[in-house]
């Protein structure tokens, strides 16, 4: 019998936690209840105490009683929590978390699901969940569920959403995994709604030659995704078509990923593609959150919530040197694939981005910066042409040839459209 690992405060939300925990065993699941509550004596016996959580985060309980510091007790429960499901989960102890809770509670629990590997049942029952929930899901698959009502105490309405909460991470833990993918090597890809095309047919070029493919929002956390796969040894190369992560953390957008953006394949001496997918851009939220200093630059209004503005020829330039920069110090192979008429959807002609100066700015300060080790190629076409997408992941499956012993078939491409 799978088992549920139940992650929260049972001094405080005692009888919501005995609740939940009798409706995932009444739903077919075993249960290991961990408690975090620091004010008081447990509402029922917990399986793990809230004692040796706070030693597993490097405390003590009856320190953190005494200082009565609500913040401090929150990041060391939030700590110890992570450590116990990360080695509970190993030891496989639990199958699966499940918590509740307001912000304090939000925190713990999901500091312990985010210990715990990508495809792991994870559900939140949160009444932040209706919110930036950013903090508490980061890069992991953490399910939350908005509780509607705060998280005091039983009624009609408590019920039914803890009920079928427990159900959820019941039915999560008890489902069979999918029979891994075999021997095909496993390539990460970045994609934008702007440079769909090209990863599309990319990704099918490589499914044909017996790849299996994961595509990455490139939206600042999906980049980082991508990158914590490469650090843990995942992935065997990287179609790193969009870029656009980079110009957003140069320039102040929405979606960075960070400085370290562009690092780990190269850190991991994976071989990788690289191209300047969506560097146009940066992303702001509505029209009215674009920062006062902006408000004279060119916009696109993607649409209701994503304002894009045009990066300009001296960010495009510092884009490109960046860009070779980090290529410079990859330890695997890296090929550079420029497309001549345009990086995105709305940059080619007749397009509000076009602008041949600015992607000639990048490819001039790319190309002055780039090592000898690191092969550039130029194409006459825009991104998203079915040939550059085909050169793109040609040029990807002759580096896993030469790297690895993979069954890399030499298959027909795809039609293209």
């Amino acid at each position: 019998m799978a088992t549920v690992g139940i992650v929260g405060t049972l001094d405080t939300k005692g009888r919501e936690y005995e609740y939940l925990r009798d409706r995932i065993r009444a739903a077919g699941a075993d249960t290991l209840v961990i408690d975090c509550g620091t004010g008081g004596a447990p509402h029922f016996p917990p399986d793990v105490a809230a004692e040796e959580v706070a030693r597993a985060g490097g405390g003590s309980l009856a320190d953190v009683r005494a200082r009565a510091d609500r913040g401090e007790s929150v990041t060391l429960m939030a700590r110890g929590a992570a450590v116990l499901a990360a080695q509970l989960w190993d030891a496989g102890r639990v199958h699966g978390l499940v918590s509740l809770g307001g912000s304090a509670g939000t925190t713990i629990g999901t500091a312990a699901m985010r210990a715990l590997p990508v495809g792991a049942p994870k559900l939140m029952v949160s009444t932040m969940a209706s919110g930036d929930t950013r903090p508490y899901v980061d890069i992991k698959d953490v399910c939350m569920m908005y509780s509607v009502v705060d998280i005091a105490g039983l009624n009609t309405l408590s019920r039914r959403i803890l009920g079928n909460a427990a159900a959820a991470i019941a039915g999560m833990v008890a489902a069979p995994a999918e029979a891994p993918s075999g021997d095909r090597p496993l390539i990460a890809a970045t994609m934008f709604g702007v440079t769909t095309p090209c990863v599309t047919h990319a990704r099918e070029v490589l499914e044909a030659a017996g790849c299996e493919v994961l595509v990455f929002h490139a939206t600042g956390t999906g980049g980082r995704a991508m990158e914590e796969l490469a650090r843990g040894g995942f992935l065997a190369g990287v179609l790193d078509i969009t870029t656009t992560e980079l110009a957003d953390e140069l320039v102040g957008g929405v979606l960075s990923a960070g400085p370290e953006r562009l690092e780990a394949a190269g850190a991991a001496g994976l071989p990788q593609v690289v191209c300047p997918g969506a560097v146009d851009m940066v992303n702001f939220g509505p029209s009215d959150s674009v920062p006062a200093q902006f408000r004279a630059r060119l916009f696109y209004q993607h649409n209701a919530t994503v304002t894009l503005m045009r990066t300009t020829v001296e960010e495009n330039a510092e884009l490109g040197r960046r860009t070779a920069l980090k290529l410079n110090a990859s330890r695997g192979a890296v090929t550079v694939l420029l497309p001549l008429r345009g990086v995105s959807a709305i940059d080619q002609a007749g397009q509000p981005f076009h602008d041949p100066t600015a992607d000639a700015a990048y490819r001039d300060a790319l190309k002055a910066e780039l090592a000898p080790q690191v092969q550039i190629m130029e194409l006459d076409t825009h991104l998203n042409d079915p040939l550059f997408a085909e050169t793109a992941a040609d040029a990807l499956l002759e580096m896993l040839r030469g790297s690895r012993d993979v069954p890399i078939e030499a298959q027909g491409k795809p039609e293209s459209d």
